[in-house]
Parts: C-alpha cells; sequence; structure tokens
C-alpha cells in the first residue's frame, strides 16, 4: 500500500510539471502555450488555461519584440539570423493558438491580432543569408578543415534562406571537398617474403564505406594522384612465420580372441571321452586376431605478426601505433591398417577411409592468417578513429 501511495503521489507530481501554469511559472512561455492549447481544444471554457495561455501569449511576444529591437540596435551583421529566429518564433506562436480563438472567458472574449511577419521574415533572411555568405567565404581563405567545414555549414543556411544566391551549389560543394579529411589505409610488408597481390587485397577488404563519417573518407587504394590524403595508415607486415610439414605415426596393436570352430575332448590315451550318455564330448576352439592400426597426423602453422601506424600527413606525425598478429592452423588424420580389419573399433574403422594428404603450400598457410588479420585491423580502425578528424 506504501509504494502504491507513492507512486500515485509520484504521478501526480509529473502531472503538475507538465501543467500550463507550471511552465508559466518556470518562465517557459511557449511550452506553457502548447499546453494550454491542448487542454482547451478539449475544455474551451478552462478559466485557468485561458488566462494562462493569454498571459503567456503576450509575455512570450514582448520578449521577442525586445530581442530584436536589441539586436537591430546593436547592428551586428551576424545579428540577423538571431532576428530572424525571433519572427519565425512569433509566426509559430500564431499557427499554434489559432484552433482554439476566439475563447470566451465569462463575459469576455479572448482572441490575439493575427500579424503578417512575412515582410519581416523575408528581409532577415536575405540580410542573415548575405552575413553568412560573406562570413563563410572568409572562413574558406583561413585554408583549414574546421574553418571549411563551419564554411560549409554557412553556406547550407545560405542555401536554406535564399536558395538561388550566386553560386550557392558550387560554393557549398567546394567547401565540403576541402572539409574533408581523406584516409589512405596501405599494406607495407617488411618481410623477407614475396606475398600474393590477392593477400593484401583481403587485408584491404576493409569495407571502407562503413568507417567513413560526414568529414572523413577512408580509402584502401590510391586510384587517383590528384587526392591529396590528410591520414595514411600503415598495415605493417614484420614478421611471418611458417613451420615445416610435421609428420607423426602412432602405431596400435589391436587383438581379440574369437571361435574357430571346435574338437575333441581326448583322454590320456587320446581317445575321444563320452559324456555320461555316451556321446563324444566336444568344446569351443578360439583363435586370437591381430590387427596395428598405422595413425599419421599432419600438422602445420603460420604465425604472422606487424603493427598499425596512424599518421597524419601535414606535418607528418605518428599518431598511434598499435600490435597485429594472426594465426592459421592446419591438422590432418589419417590411418592405414596391417592385419585384421575387423577388429577395428568403429571409430578407427572410420578412420580408415582418410588417406594421408597433400600438405597445403606455405602460400596457402599464410592465406589462411588473412581473415584473422583483416579483422584486426578493422577493430582497430575503429578503435583509433578519434585520432582522425
Amino acid at each position: 500500500m506504501k509504494q502504491t501511495g507513492f507512486l500515485f503521489i509520484l504521478l501526480l507530481f509529473l502531472v503538475s510539471c507538465g501543467t500550463p501554469k507550471n511552465q508559466f511559472q518556470k518562465g517557459n512561455y511557449d511550452a506553457a502555450i502548447e499546453h494550454a492549447v491542448k487542454r482547451l481544444m478539449k475544455h474551451p471554457d478552462s478559466k485557468d488555461d485561458i488566462d494562462v495561455l493569454e498571459r503567456s501569449y503576450k509575455l512570450a511576444n514582448e520578449q521577442d519584440r525586445e530581442e530584436i529591437k536589441y539586436l537591430k540596435m546593436e547592428g551586428k551583421p551576424e545579428n540577423w539570423d538571431k532576428i530572424l529566429q525571433h519572427y519565425l518564433a512569433m509566426k509559430h506562436r500564431q499557427d499554434v493558438v489559432r484552433p482554439v480563438l476566439p475563447l470566451k472567458a465569462g463575459n469576455r472574449t479572448v482572441d490575439f491580432e493575427r500579424k503578417d511577419y512575412d515582410k519581416e521574415i523575408i528581409e532577415a533572411q536575405h540580410k542573415a543569408a548575405e552575413y553568412f555568405f560573406a562570413h563563410a567565404q572568409k572562413l574558406m581563405n583561413n585554408g583549414d578543415k574546421n574553418s571549411y567545414r563551419k564554411a560549409y555549414e554557412e553556406f547550407l543556411k545560405v542555401k536554406q534562406y535564399w536558395g538561388d544566391y550566386e553560386n550557392i551549389d558550387q560554393l557549398i560543394a567546394l567547401s565540403q571537398y576541402y572539409g574533408t579529411s581523406r584516409v589512405l589505409v596501405m599494406v607495407q610488408n617488411n618481410t623477407a617474403l614475396k606475398l600474393s597481390p590477392k593477400f593484401t587485397d583481403d587485408l584491404l577488404a576493409i569495407d571502407p564505406e562503413k568507417l567513413n563519417t560526414d568529414w572523413v573518407e577512408y580509402y584502401v587504394r590510391n586510384l587517383d594522384d590528384s587526392v591529396k590524403y590528410d591520414y595514411q595508415i600503415t598495415v605493417n607486415l614484420d614478421n611471418i612465420v611458417v613451420s615445416p610439414d610435421l609428420q607423426t605415426e602412432i602405431d596400435t596393436m589391436y587383438k581379440k580372441k574369437v571361435e574357430d570352430g571346435w574338437e575333441y575332448v581326448l583322454d590320456k590315451n587320446n581317445n575321444v571321452m563320452k559324456d555320461s550318455l555316451g556321446h563324444d564330448i566336444k568344446v569351443k576352439k578360439y583363435k586370437t586376431l591381430s590387427c596395428t592400426l598405422i595413425k599419421t597426423f599432419q600438422r602445420k602453422d603460420a604465425h604472422i605478426d606487424g603493427n598499425v601506424e596512424i599518421y597524419s600527413l601535414d606535418p607528418l606525425k605518428l599518431l598511434k601505433k598499435d600490435p597485429i598478429n594472426a594465426d592459421s592452423h592446419w591438422e590432418y588424420w589419417s590411418a592405414r591398417a596391417v592385419g585384421d580389419q575387423e577388429i577395428l573399433p568403429s571409430q578407427e574403422k572410420q578412420l580408415l577411409a582418410r588417406k594421408k594428404v597433400i600438405f597445403p603450400s606455405d602460400g596457402d598457410m599464410i592465406m589462411r592468417c588473412s581473415d584473422g588479420l583483416r579483422e584486426a585491423i578493422r577493430r582497430l580502425l575503429i578503435q583509433d578513429r578519434r585520432y582522425i578528424y
């Protein structure tokens, strides 16, 4: 019961926090307006909600007008975007209250004069666009990634506020191009072994598009010499070891005693003995079968280790270095038998169907490492993305 009472009090508290009056008291006038409108659509004669709506609407508009007046008096061109937002807020506020107007509060009618803000909005949009266009061009002259990215955002605002502004689409594309960091991922073989192109291709099959962000692009091939890269990620292969072909034979002898017909029981004079009924006495005869199972175990291993280095290229600087490694293992069991195979356990009989095979080549063993090495590379690229921006 205590828990139920607590939940009820908590619910009342949460509901009261969202009431128009509560939002008004906090100075959240637009929130108070929206809450009041929702309630008045259900109960249009609620005097409390009408009162909160009326007072909130008046105060919110007064705040916007005073802020517009101040921003215009300041005379800063960068203020036009803020001025625009205040005009848009007043226009939106009119749209929010329209569905419930006019309202009856006792003997009086509550209505708000509808003002056309379109002229002011268009003027503010054009002046804000002019400011952002000029400021973005200045940012472009700085020649650094962050400035290009800020310029891109401001050119987008110009496009939003004044869609056909001069060369705006080209400038958006240009600022985006120069603001994007490009990363070349490459493999460096520092070993004495010659690796196949397929091995390198497998290591770099990391799906760079999944690593890309809004401002960073990854490349695994330098397809265009004119592209200027900002970062280089080098996968260094420093050590490759492939074991010799290892082969071990294990011999196991199996024996089994089986029936082999019967024979007469003879007395000391070599005469056939009789039982109490006069019948010849016979007993089972046994023989021992044997089989030697020769199991062959073949094994080969490969190991690759190296590191992944992340460099910024202008200026050249090592940002991060992480070790990587991968292994591949190959093993194979086969068997042959000498003797009577029928006495072998069923599991060993199945092994007889497997004949000794040719060992994989050193190149095959190295190739088998590519999956593990590629996953290690991908994991590091994701883990170290914070170094590239």
